[in-house]
């Protein structure tokens, strides 16, 4: 796991960018900054490299070479690399670790891009063929890993794990786009490719792009979407006394796949069913493997707390090691501006994030997290009434006299990192339709995989995903809607499986919270409270959208904090200053 960076054009053979882009992702991987170079017909490609070393710790130094010419930096684990290698015997393997299948794979390609198909993982990658002057970007099936890019004026490709390492670069300012603002207020997350960067844009997930450089500069020559789309729940007579042990068998080979590492490895453990489920499995996912039993990690703001109450229980009835920490009156103060730094948005109510993983990344490398199964299984309250749901977004644009609120509410917007319709009568019309829409639009991957990622990866803890395996996805498309959301009881089929584990029942039966404020309600109401005048004063800043922040002071306060790190100054250079100074200090 790690950071990557890197730039193909008219300037792309500049090793010493690319390590300056690099360098500035450096949280990502602490273990180790390195860089490559190359020129090519119509300029030159460069990547960057930042470590954090977690298989083959000594070996895997990235960039990886083939002797046919390729060359790779990668994020993330190939969980079938030891398959991938069997299979491959004719391939030269120079390292012990899992980024060289991708390689392997690579090199044994019938064409372009079924051979993404073969792995078995979570990454986000750059692959150069140096005879073919290709430039491969490519991401897992649902972009639990980032990769962002942008294309200078001068017709440079930018490309990295995190928005900020584009600074380096002399021809790329960060601009506030207002557009993607408008739809990330009103939906509560960035939707599509965008981001809050004028054109700057995410890789879709589940997708490979190929770029090539002419004279003109950089050209996508081809994007293909590698993956089935997840939808369609066939299995209309499932039943949990034939069925859930199943569903329950599909996790548990995720979190078996997951344990793979050469570092110690923990898990989240919020005390809420996903995570206890986790929890649940990691004796059978570590007698399975060989690998070590993973302790676990909880925060709240007092003993008293019912996540911190659920989360001991979780561990007394499965005989887990526990590692707790209560939060300090101060903590969210503090890591507030860390909070808007790493997770480029505008987010406030996930506070106990940075804490939580700065907490954990003391004692282990790797954790294994929950995310992911309110999405497959219908756990959110609003999926219960979806019209409230379709009026407060509807409400929000109608707020807007910004005109691209209109066009949201139009139908498909015809612009680069956008896709499909968006209005909220079409994308919330059913339950069936809303969870799809909330796979490929933007909650899971643009909201709670990019907090999981960036807030994790700002201490060098890398963060898996269990129920995102590719096993349980299967398993769980196949369930009936009304086996995902029944009588008001979110994650009906979910529950049955875990009735088949040691977790107790009230665990198992324990309704869903909003997990920040659940985890520290006191120190989140606190601070708004104190705050209040200041996220009045600034929802007027830009006054077209002012209406929008009715009801939503942390919101005001998330975008005036993210202008102040992202935007003012370029962005660099005010990462460090506190609180009060970053809210102050903008014009």
């Amino acid at each position: 796991m790690c950071g990557i960076a890197g730039l193909l054009g008219p300037d792309g053979d500049d090793a010493r960018m690319a390590e300056s882009m690099a360098s500035l992702l450096n949280h990502r991987g602490p273990d180790g900054t390195r860089s490559w170079s190359e020129s090519c017909s119509k300029g030159g490609i460069g990547f960057g490299h930042t470590r954090l070393s977690i298989v083959d710790i000594i070996g895997s130094n990235q960039p990886l070479h083939s002797d046919g010419g390729c060359v790779l930096i990668v994020n993330g684990e190939i969980y079938n690399h030891l398959q991938i290698r069997d299979e491959e015997r004719g391939f030269v393997f120079r390292t012990k670790g899992d980024g060289e299948s991708i390689l392997a794979a690579y090199h044994s390609r019938t064409d372009d891009f079924s051979w993404v198909q073969r792995l078995n993982g979570i990454w986000a990658f750059a692959l150069w063929d140096s005879k073919r002057e290709l430039l491969f970007l490519c991401r897992d099936q649902l972009g639990i890993k980032p990769l962002v890019r942008t294309i200078t004026d001068e017709g440079t490709l930018l490309f990295g794990s995190e928005i900020k390492c584009f600074r380096a670069h002399p021809a790329h300012t960060p601009v506030l786009d207002v557009e993607a603002l408008v739809a990330r207020i009103a939906y509560e997350y960035p939707l599509d490719e965008t981001t809050l960067f004028q054109d700057v844009h995410s890789v879709q997930a589940g997708t490979i792009e190929m770029w090539k450089l002419n004279e003109r500069g950089v050209k996508l020559e081809a994007a293909h979407r590698w993956v089935a789309e997840i939808r369609k729940f066939s299995n209309q007579s499932w039943s949990p006394h034939t069925d859930a042990s199943s569903l329950l068998e599909s996790l548990t080979e995720s979190v078996a796949d997951r344990l793979m590492s050469d570092v110690p490895l923990g898990i989240v453990l919020s005390g809420g069913l996903d995570s206890a489920m986790v929890a649940a499995l990691a004796h059978e996912a570590s007698e399975r493997t060989g690998y070590p039993l993973p302790a676990c990690w909880t925060v709240a703001e007092s003993e008293n707390n019912p996540d911190w109450v659920a989360a001991e229980r979780v561990c007394h009835a499965l005989d887990l090691e526990h590692h707790q920490h209560i939060l300090e009156e101060n903590a969210f103060v503090n890591s507030l501006p860390d909070l808007a730094w790493h997770g480029e948005d505008i987010d406030f109510t996930v506070l106990f994030f940075q804490p939580l993983f700065a907490k954990m990344a003391e004692s282990v490398t790797v954790g294994l997290c929950g995310q992911g199964a309110d999405e497959l299984h219908a756990g959110y309250p609003r999926y219960r009434d979806l019209e409230a749901h379709r009026n407060v977004v509807s409400s929000r644009l109608n707020a807007s006299e910004h005109p691209f609120a209109t066009s949201l509410l139009s139908g498909p917007i015809d612009q680069p990192g956008w896709r499909a319709n968006h209005n909220p009568e079409v994308a919330f019309s059913d339950l069936e339709t809303t969870l799809q829409y909330e796979l490929d639009h933007g909650q899971l991957t643009n909201f709670q995989l990019r907090l999981v990622d960036r807030h994790s990866m700002a201490h060098g803890l890398e963060i898996r995903v269990p129920f995102l395996g590719s096993s349980h996805i299967d398993a769980a498309k196949q369930l009936p809607i009304h086996w995902k959301l029944s009588n008001s009881v979110e994650k009906a089929a979910l529950r049955e499986a875990a009735n088949l584990t040691n977790l107790p029942k009230d665990i198992v039966n324990r309704p869903k919270l909003p997990a920040g404020r659940a985890t520290s309600p006191t120190l989140i109401d606190n601070l708004l409270h104190e705050l209040k005048g200041h996220a009045d004063d600034y929802a007027n800043d830009i006054p077209s959208i002012s209406r929008m922040f009715d009801g939503q002071p942390e919101i005001s306060l998330g975008l005036r904090l993210f202008r102040s790190l992202h935007i003012v100054d370029g962005g660099l250079g005010r990462h460090g200053k506190g609180l009060m100074s970053l809210l102050e200090d903008v014009d």
